[in-house]
């Protein structure tokens, strides 16, 4: 006999008692979603993010407010990156991410040209993308954008180039390499504020790539070019780094001033022993949670903001210790965070 047939044979109570435990079953259930739903709309979804460099403290921190908001949100996240700063490394990963079909992709290319047309496949894929900290040429594909404003940022690290000088003397800017969005932005913002000082002698741009022997190298020939140097702006880690040392083997630390963008450890520890007088903190970990809630609205039919631009302060010696601070030193573990 067939099922069809066995069920027609059963006894008329036994039928209206099934009818009636399948309706309590679907209610029950239904009741059950409800309890479980914190109202946060991540709906089970799977985000990956690709950060520009792996084991990088900046990006440690990026992650980890990436993680406080999937938590929130009942996303799963999972975060990958290259082991350096370079489009033929981090275009793998990306073509590996988009092969596992996440509903989302947070990115931060590490190039604006290299990168575009991989980021314009993930999104042709159906995939939603976030672009977080930099940017390609045309982002247009990208349902949001959470990035620093670096200009503003390198504005605020001429205004303390100009209260750390008095302005007067040669500045000079190191820079990494051409089209890196960020680091672009951060000496445009720079170049506009010190322009308004008639004092400053602004002797340029220097590239130096991620060499922190390079930047060294730069502050000595530019010293012997310029023997008023008051002041080096660094733009990254690296930089910074190398600046310091170039200072201080010229046996003028504290004398020259150097205004990094460097929230690391080692920026950190320049600011304690006087080998750098300010630091430009941003806020990556805003920009990790903020990127993911844009990616679960996006997800979830919620609206959208298309930039965000986090923001900015000057750390020195003096305010180091402060917990408003603390709280955006950059981190490899979100210790403290």
């Amino acid at each position: 006999m067939t099922p069809a047939g066995r069920e027609e044979q059963l006894h008329p109570l036994r039928r209206a008692f099934l009818a009636f435990l399948s309706v309590g079953l679907v209610v029950a259930s239904a009741a059950g979603c409800g309890a479980e739903d914190t109202g946060s709309g991540g709906d089970g979804y799977r985000i990956s993010l690709i950060v520009g460099l792996k084991g990088d403290d900046f990006y440690g921190s990026l992650a980890c407010g990436a993680r406080q908001a999937a938590k929130k949100l009942g996303v799963e996240l999972d975060v990958q990156g290259p082991n350096k700063w370079d489009a033929a490394e981090q275009i793998p990963i990306l073509n590996s991410v988009i092969a596992a079909r996440p509903d989302a992709i947070l990115i931060a290319p590490v190039d604006d040209t290299a990168l575009q047309a991989p980021l314009e496949q993930a999104a042709a894929h159906g995939i939603t993308v976030v672009l977080v900290d930099t940017t390609v040429k045309n982002p247009s594909f990208a349902v949001s954008q959470v990035t620093s404003d670096d200009e503003l940022a390198g504005e605020k690290a001429a205004e303390e180039v100009i209260r750390l000088t008095g302005g007067t003397g040669a500045v000079v800017t190191i820079n990494t390499q051409p089209g890196v969005s960020t680091v672009a932005a951060r000496v445009r913002g720079f170049e506009k504020r010190l322009a308004q000082e008639p004092g400053i002698e602004y002797v340029g741009e220097r590239f130096a790539g991620d060499d922190a022997a390079k930047a060294s190298s730069v502050v000595t020939s530019t010293l012997a070019a310029h023997p008023n140097l008051a002041a080096v702006f660094a733009t990254n880690t690296l930089t910074g780094q190398g600046a310091a040392t170039g200072i201080r083997n010229a046996h003028k630390s504290g004398e020259i001033k150097l205004i990094g963008f460097d929230a690391n450890p080692s920026g950190v520890q320049a600011l304690r022993d006087g080998s750098a007088q300010g630091q430009v903190v941003l806020k990556p970990l805003d920009i990790g949670a903020e990127g993911v809630e844009q990616a679960v609205n996006a997800l979830s039919g919620k609206p959208v903001t298309k930039l965000i631009r986090t923001g900015s302060f000057v750390a020195t010696k003096d305010n180091l210790d402060d917990p408003e601070t603390q709280k955006y030193l950059y981190r490899e573990s979100c210790t403290g965070a």
